[in-house]
């Protein structure tokens, strides 16, 4: 085991600097924790906004991995891996202890000529309470190179030399700390700040602008892993040095309790800071005034050939920026084009390209451009603008906002097939590729992962339907080899996951037959059958209703689903259910987005999700939610109810080359069978939002990029 958590810490270091060149140094020191800290103390600091960290510790029992975001500019939230080696509560963990954690930081107030930083926090506040403690810390600087911290803690800050709780002159109620253990994922209330009190305290001192040393006064006693582990924490002191790259990469070590020799490596990124500001994309086309064009300069070919050689050129220019035609009309001063994006994950971007394609094509006399997206062929919007404008704005310092401005941005429903290519349909795609798997948090491993070959296979005969299938073989891999069984008792919809690991070689991981179509103005729709993910099959139908400049979309979804059999090949099991939610989504400003879905979920149990993300304008996420259904937190077991962080990373904030593609991960602490729902395919939000009309307004920086 503790072979395995090494192994895992060198793949954090070796992966922090495959990556350095992608973060700016932060200043901001972080403790074993992995919060703004000295060596385990908290500080009255917080990251920069935004800031997302992430930390790898070890010391005598102790590993810990944790990743830090700043939610705002003045609170930070935690989620924490620990393991502690041989403790453990139950025998099904092999002596050691895995532990996940949460923790919240507000500070109050930041610091003046005059008066410190001051700050309130909450360690392991939604975990099992193994760590957990509360505190409030304050931390003032003097010139630039010395900062003291102190502060009063409780629960495991609240070891040497404690005393009576100073909120005792409140209540009596203030004096008792009933337990600091639980099955994880309960708020213990009424443990937050009672029981003993005591100081801690330290000071850092900056010897460089890249080298700090650190010595606090720590009051944790480390008093369970003493008698467990050996662990010798006898002196109050710790003591560290830390050495800061400029690439947002931390090195320290230190010494814990007098005795006990540490390590950490943190690593700091900031989403508001892509690794190519601006992006490596090529220069967009120049438009020439058309007054001065003839015809052999805008296309010799087109001149002579009339629409269908302008259709061609056209064709042949979008593609060049990896924009699709599948559709083109001209009449009088007017022309549309219906285009589907496969390059840009910038929309307003690709919309700003395809007017210049139709500008450096066009005969002279089309004044006015119609820009149609698509998404397997169904309409999505229409963007409509003057050539005039563009020609009057491409070199204009402000010219995206003013052309924004002057454009329409309209739902596009009514847009036809008329004009469609030729050759358009049948489209028949076809890719293999490698594919990763991952599990985590197994108490036996923290990360396992499947390593093989997918083969994707997608058929459009028409506009909206897709039949699509992804077939899977993995080549070597781990997650197969957990032991974990299922003790859910209610129906394990989830929890039964290793068994399909285990009886399954060839996966038919989705195989379906897939139709979105427009119902009307504001309306989308959608009707998925067949093998519709890796444990359930059935029917999936959904509507959206999404008004072209709202913030609030109002969606519900119906599915009628089975168990998929252990092979995850064409059969089924017995259990089938109805499942279904009514959703909103609500972007509530500075960057948040709000989602809740009400309704039944794949145990049959209903309830609510609750959802928030913080998304920046280049398109990283970083979000969280939590489900409460009518599973009882007894019944639904460790964890106590179902909730998770995800991350989505767009390629081009790592590559600054425009690309579609999205790294998408969800972390669940643990994964159980209540509050679980059908993880279908191209749910409509996720096809529509970024082209209806605040998200393109959001974005429309970039139109003339």
């Amino acid at each position: 085991m503790q072979g395995r958590s090494r192994k895992l810490a060198c793949s954090m270091l070796a992966g922090a600097f495959c990556v350095t060149s992608l973060a700016e140094g932060s200043a901001q020191s972080l403790s074993t924790y992995g919060t703004p800290g000295l060596v385990e103390m908290p500080t009255a600091r917080v990251l920069k906004d935004g800031d997302l960290a992430f930390t790898a510790s070890t010391f005598g029992p102790n590993y810990r991995y944790s990743a830090t975001f700043q939610v705002l500019p003045r609170l930070y939230g935690t989620f924490r891996y620990s393991q502690i080696k041989n403790i453990s509560t139950n025998a099904f963990l092999d002596g050691d202890t895995f532990d996940r954690s949460f923790d919240v930081h507000y500070q109050i107030w930041d610091e003046t000529d005059l008066r410190p930083a001051f700050a309130v926090g909450l360690r392991d506040f939604l975990g099992t309470g193994i760590l957990s403690s509360e505190y409030f810390v304050a931390t003032k600087s003097f010139g630039s190179k010395l900062e003291v911290t102190g502060g009063l803690g409780w629960g495991r800050l609240a070891g040497r030399n404690s005393f009576s709780n100073p909120f005792s002159i409140l209540s009596d109620r203030f004096d008792t700390r009933t337990r600091d253990a639980n099955r994880g994922g309960q708020l213990e209330t009424g443990n937050w700040f009672r029981g003993p009190t005591s100081v801690f305290a330290g000071v850092q001192w900056n010897v460089s602008d890249q080298m700090t040393l650190f010595a606090e006064y720590s009051p944790d006693e480390y008093t369970r892993e003493s008698v467990n582990t050996g662990i010798d924490v006898s002196s109050p002191l710790n003591v560290g040095l830390e050495y800061r790259f400029n690439n947002g990469v931390h090195l320290k070590g230190f010494v814990v309790g007098g005795h006990e020799v540490g390590a950490q490596l943190s690593y700091v990124i900031n989403p508001k800071k892509p690794s190519v500001p601006g992006g490596l994309e090529q220069a967009p086309r120049t438009i020439g005034a058309r007054n001065r064009l003839a015809i052999a300069e805008w296309n010799n070919s087109a001149a002579g050939g009339g629409r269908d050689a302008v259709e061609a050129v056209l064709q042949r220019v979008l593609a060049e920026d990896g924009l699709e035609l599948q559709g083109f009309t001209m009449s009088g001063n007017r022309a549309t084009v219906r285009v589907e994006n496969t390059r840009f994950d910038n929309e307003a971007q690709a919309a700003g390209r395809t007017a210049r394609a139709m500008a450096v094509t066009l005969p002279p006399a089309i004044e006015e451009f119609t820009v149609v997206f698509l998404e397997r062929g169904v309409p999505l919007n229409q963007i409509v603008t003057q050539r005039s404008d563009l020609e009057e704005l491409q070199f204009d310092y402000d010219g995206a906002w003013r052309s924004l401005a002057r454009a329409r941005l309209e739902d596009g429903h009514d847009q036809g097939r008329e004009g469609e290519l030729a050759d358009i349909y049948p489209v028949f795609d076809t890719s293999i590729g490698p594919y990763l798997a991952t599990s985590f948090f197994d108490p036996n491993s923290p990360i396992r992962a499947d390593f093989g070959v997918q083969l994707k296979m997608d058929y459009r005969p028409r506009p909206g339907l897709t039949f699509a299938g992804r077939f899977r073989y993995p080549l070597v891999g781990n997650i197969d080899k957990s032991f974990r069984v299922s003790d859910s008792v209610i129906e394990p919809v989830r929890s039964n996951a290793v068994r399909y690991a285990k009886e399954s070689e060839l996966e038919v991981n989705s195989l379906t037959a897939e139709y979105l179509f427009r119902p009307g103005k504001d309306l989308f729709g959608r009707v998925s059958a067949g093998y519709l993910e890796g444990m359930f099959g059935g029917v999936s139908t959904e509507v959206l209703w999404y008004p072209m400049d709202s913030r609030l979309a109002l969606g519900a979804e119906l599915n009628y689903v089975k168990q998929r059999d252990f092979d995850m090949l064409f059969g089924f099991q017995d259990y089938d259910v109805v499942t279904g939610h009514a959703s909103a989504y609500y972007d509530l400003g500075n960057g948040f987005f709000g989602q809740l879905d009400v309704g039944r979920y794949l145990a049959g149990d209903y309830g609510a999700t609750f959802s928030l993300d913080r998304e920046f304008n280049n398109g990283f996420k970083v979000g969280g939610y939590f489900t409460l259904t009518d599973v009882s937190f007894d019944d639904f077991g460790e964890g106590s109810f179902d909730k998770g962080l995800r991350f989505e990373v767009p390629l081009s904030w790592l590559t600054g080359r425009p690309s579609r593609t999205k790294v998408q991960q969800t972390i669940k602490p643990i994964t159980r069978d209540g509050g679980a729902r059908l993880a279908v395919a191209n749910r409509l939000h996720g096809v529509v939002r970024d082209y209806r009309g605040k998200e393109l307004r959001d974005s429309w920086g970039r139109y003339l990029r």
